[in-house]
């Protein structure tokens, strides 16, 4: 685990304190410093709170399982959120994560056994749905999987369930705790992508790109499927050459066989962030480019832009196997038909388009 990931202070709420969760940081983190308090509203204040290395465990009290966030007239992959945590501090420079909170302290939620006993439930009773869920909405899936062995109590779970698939979404290296787990083939690890110009200049504490494809092989090995996520693209000039040097650096290492999907995504944020970026980074640039408001109110490239950098993607992409499951994150049926000449409704909507991918891939 990197070192400047790791935590310096733990604050953890009595109700929780003899959690398996806090059992878990004790005996990874012997040399970090754990303050338990009645409850944690945001106002303890520790140095460092910016930076990621605190640490606030608590019992959560809202619901675990959530659907994705879609928004009206943009098309939504009918994705399920399993909501573990929040904040992350890889600190990569376009990252929503720092509008969406105020703080910077990375939260846990320790009352795991609630949280499981609510996705079985809705499993239980849901056997003719099928669920595609994830953990990396508001966090890195993996980036405290060392300190909290959180993988070894879901990939297990998710295991025993033939009506889901658990994503599990990073830009670390963080894999060893999935080694030997029973995933019995109802988990995907997935990485973020991005052109090598784009991960070197604004992901940073990200491992490389070539690292993650070195643990995706490792996954492969271990029996798990992968996928990638290419989201945010960045449009500079020379993007062209970058993007498919990324594509390329994917395909002459993992068999298009074993790839459950690709998403596509430019880069699109609320308007707050710009004010965020231009204080926190110098190299705020990405934020300048040409833009327009969405009618989700969030700011995205003009559409020329989007459905060139998607076309090429998806052309680059096909090249390699027309069969990889590539699809659009959050756009327009417009923008569906220029990028793929097709709408996905016209297919029976883009859940059912991954529900078959994942079924097909994953053992269905």
């Amino acid at each position: 685990m990197n070192s400047l990931l790791i935590p310096e202070n733990i604050l953890v709420e009595k109700s929780v304190i003899e959690s398996q969760l806090v059992r878990n940081i004790r005996r990874n983190l012997r040399g970090c410093k754990m303050h338990v308090v009645d409850h944690l509203d945001g106002a303890q204040n520790l140095e460092a709170e910016e930076s990621g290395k605190v640490i606030e465990v608590i019992d959560f009290r809202g619901q675990f399982l959530k659907p994705c966030p879609g928004t009206r007239n943009y098309i939504c992959c009918g994705y399920r959120i399993l909501h573990f945590g929040e904040q992350c501090s890889i600190g990569c420079n376009y990252c929503i994560l720092q509008a969406y909170f105020s703080s910077g302290r990375l939260r846990l939620f320790a009352n795991w056994d609630r949280m499981l006993s609510e996705v079985e439930s809705i499993l239980r009773k849901n056997p003719d749905r099928y669920f595609r869920i994830g953990t990396g909405e508001f966090t890195d899936s993996l980036l405290l999987d060392p300190v909290t062995e959180f993988s070894r109590l879901v990939v297990p779970f998710f295991a025993r369930f033939r009506n889901s698939i658990l994503e599990l979404k990073t830009k670390t290296d963080h894999i060893d705790n999935l080694k030997k787990l029973d995933h019995g083939g109802r988990t995907i690890v997935a990485w973020s992508m991005n052109s090598p110009a784009v991960a070197a200049k604004y992901e940073g504490l990200a491992v490389p790109l070539e690292k993650r494809i070195e643990c995706a092989k490792l996954c492969l090995k271990w029996g798990y499927r992968v996928a990638f996520h290419f989201d945010p693209m960045i449009f500079y000039d020379g993007w062209e050459k970058d993007y498919r040097k990324a594509v390329d650096l994917i395909f002459k290492n993992i068999s298009p066989e074993k790839i459950v999907w690709i998403s596509l995504g430019c880069f699109r944020f609320m308007p707050p962030l710009k004010g965020i970026i231009e204080k926190r980074y110098r190299n705020a640039e990405l934020i300048y480019g040409e833009f327009i408001s969405g009618i989700d109110g969030k700011m995205r490239y003009f559409k020329d832009i989007r459905i060139t950098m998607y076309k090429k993607m998806v052309k680059w992409i096909h090249e390699y196997n027309p069969e990889v499951c590539v699809y659009l994150c959050m756009e327009s049926p417009e923008i569906w038909k220029a990028a793929f000449g097709f709408n996905p409704l016209e297919k029976g909507g883009l859940p059912a388009i991954l529900d078959l991918a994942a079924k097909s891939k994953c053992g269905d």
